[in-house]
């Protein structure tokens, strides 16, 4: 008896008794206006509980609660946890409580706001990042990769000392380039190393540093430019995975439209998934593009089968939501749309469904622009529609025409034609 009363007290007086208690009914607020299962919010509330327990352990005030905080907690107290039962141990449902307390906390003023580091690396990342957005328009995803390996090679030379480009020799970036290589499976995926470590001494040259000598330290690993066909579907396929579209289930015609975004109009995930209602013009018949790869804003035309599946879906499947995003999510956050990863996701299942042996969503994209050639698009057309900013971006795909290449086709040595 005694035992089950310590255990009640873990779990639910902690939080009351603590510095977390005054804001539980406003966690539990969040969730369900994002509609999270009642399981899954008493789930996350035990989770915080034994969190507050560990931090009332560790005398840890409430302004002190924060990223470091909750990661000491997953990192060194949940993997050694020997608090009373029942204590959830779970590091993806405390992982994902914790950042929605943290959401909340912040939200109600309880704690300060995410600190942007001032070490002197720190603040030249900053800057660099800002020069790589306004100056080189470069995507969100290419600059978070670009700082995280400039980062590590500033860290490694100057730590939380004052940063001397000059003090950098092509001797220590060939080292850091060679402990970084280590880290990809493929010698050619560590070309991205190379393009950051460029990328960041170009922008020092830009500011008058003298470091040409650092630009070329490092080449790219072998890659030939266009040296592979690009994959598509057969036009068999194709057929066979139209043909599996129209099934009945719970998220079926939501993978229909996502599909036929990537099928029709040859869309990246991301670009399916930032789709707006408001982006779409159906008296026009046209789906405007924004915030894409290259930072353009695009208008294509709305093929006749990709607006009636997005159509279906909006009519017969999509939740009750405020959000005007196309494709919304089924499970909580529900008010929240989908992400690039459950785009892939789909494709990848729309494969297994329709029996063909694929992985890549991007392989749809690649198929799309077959089919432009084979209709009689040129190479500049393709690129327009793809929106390649660079037309050799869109040279790989001239191994596909095979009405050009039979057009420039030698006959074989000793025969007739």
């Amino acid at each position: 008896m005694g035992t089950f009363q310590r255990s009640r007290r873990t779990n639910i007086d902690w939080l009351a008794d603590g510095p977390i208690g005054p804001f539980v009914d406003d966690f539990k607020q969040f969730l369900t206006e994002r509609r999270y299962a009642g399981t899954t919010t008493n789930s996350y509330l035990a989770c915080i509980a034994h969190f507050a327990r560990w931090a009332r352990s560790k005398r840890l005030k409430l302004r002190r609660i924060d990223e470091v905080s909750i990661g000491q907690f997953l990192d060194d107290h949940l993997p050694s946890c020997n608090c009373a039962e029942p204590t959830r141990h779970d590091r993806g449902d405390h992982s994902a409580a914790l950042g929605h307390l943290l959401v909340v906390l912040r939200a109600q003023g309880a704690i300060a706001l995410p600190t942007i580091g001032t070490m002197p690396v720190d603040v030249e990342l900053l800057h660099y990042d800002e020069y790589m957005e306004h100056a080189r328009g470069l995507a969100p995803k290419t600059r978070s990769m670009a700082l995280r390996i400039v980062g590590r090679l500033l860290r490694a030379r100057f730590g939380d000392d004052v940063i001397d480009i000059a003090a950098i020799k092509p001797q220590h970036v060939r080292s850091f380039f060679a402990q970084q290589a280590e880290l990809y499976s493929k010698p050619t995926s560590a070309g991205s190393v190379v393009a950051s470590l460029r990328g960041y001494f170009r922008y020092r040259a830009s500011l008058g540093d003298l470091v040409h000598s650092l630009i070329g330290a490092v080449s790219y690993p072998a890659n030939w430019t266009l040296s592979t066909l690009p994959k598509t579907l057969t036009a068999e396929e194709v057929e066979q995975l139209v043909g599996s579209l129209g099934q009945s289930g719970r998220t079926m015609r939501r993978a229909d439209a996502i599909v036929r975004c990537a099928l029709d109009l040859g869309l990246r995930s991301g670009e399916v998934a930032r789709l707006s209602l408001n982006d779409i013009d159906w008296r026009a018949g046209t789906i405007t593009l924004r915030r894409t790869k290259g930072r353009r804003e695009d208008v294509l035309p709305l093929p006749a089968t990709t607006g009636e599946a997005i159509a279906a879906y909006l009519k017969q499947e999509r939740p009750k939501t405020s959000n005007r995003a196309v494709f919304v999510r089924n499970v909580a956050p529900r008010d929240d749309p989908v992400g690039p990863d459950l785009v892939r996701k789909t494709i990848r299942q729309a494969f297994g469904r329709a029996g063909l042996p694929y992985t890549r969503s991007h392989l749809l994209r690649h198929t799309m622009a077959n089919r432009l050639l084979a209709g009689g698009s040129s190479l500049k057309e393709v690129a327009d529609v793809l929106r390649h900013r660079s037309l050799n971006t869109t040279m790989i795909y001239a191994k596909l025409d095979s009405r050009k290449l039979a057009e420039v086709a030698l006959p074989w040595p000793g025969s007739a034609s």
